[in-house]
């Protein structure tokens, strides 16, 4: 059965308040929300092939939405770390700022999976509403579900 962007949600993957100011940093920092569930066990090796991948082929950053990611088998599952900060932080090749970050890992047997739900969170980015909730969304939890409501058949 594939796995739907709802089992990836998770609020204790969520900081609202992200303190870093450069993508690297951003990255290493979501990170260690997933290494602080045990989601990982390596953690520093996922984050040396996101900021790799970031270095290789920067993530374009729309409508101040970014998605670093790395497919590895460093992680076990699909993993999702959302952050977010008002400043926004710069991203890509142009550095355009990024007020929404949403950091994934996928191990190679789970890339199918990792388009589906990759392309779901695309989908509710590019929507000017779910996107505005989300930028004002006062909890971790209730960021979470804006995009599990969203995510919902209902909501799409």
């Amino acid at each position: 059965m594939a796995i739907a962007l709802a089992d990836l949600l998770n609020a204790r993957h969520v900081r609202l308040g992200l303190r870093s100011r450069s993508a690297e940093n951003a990255i290493r920092e979501l990170v260690e929300l997933l290494a602080a569930t045990e989601e990982i066990a390596e953690p520093q090796n996922f984050a040396a092939e996101v900021i790799a991948r970031e270095q290789k082929s920067p993530s374009v950053v729309e409508l101040g939405v970014a998605f670093p990611h790395a497919r590895t088998d460093a992680v076990p599952d699909i993993l999702l770390a959302i952050g977010r900060k008002t400043a926004g932080v710069p991203f890509g090749a142009e550095g355009t700022r990024a007020n929404l970050i949403f950091l994934i890992g996928v191990p190679q047997r789970l890339v199918n999976d990792y388009l589906v739900c990759v392309g779901a969170l695309a989908r509710i980015a590019r929507n000017d509403e779910y996107r505005s909730r989300l930028l004002r969304a006062a909890t971790p939890e209730e960021l979470v579900e804006i995009l599990r409501s969203a995510s919902s058949p209902e909501g799409s």
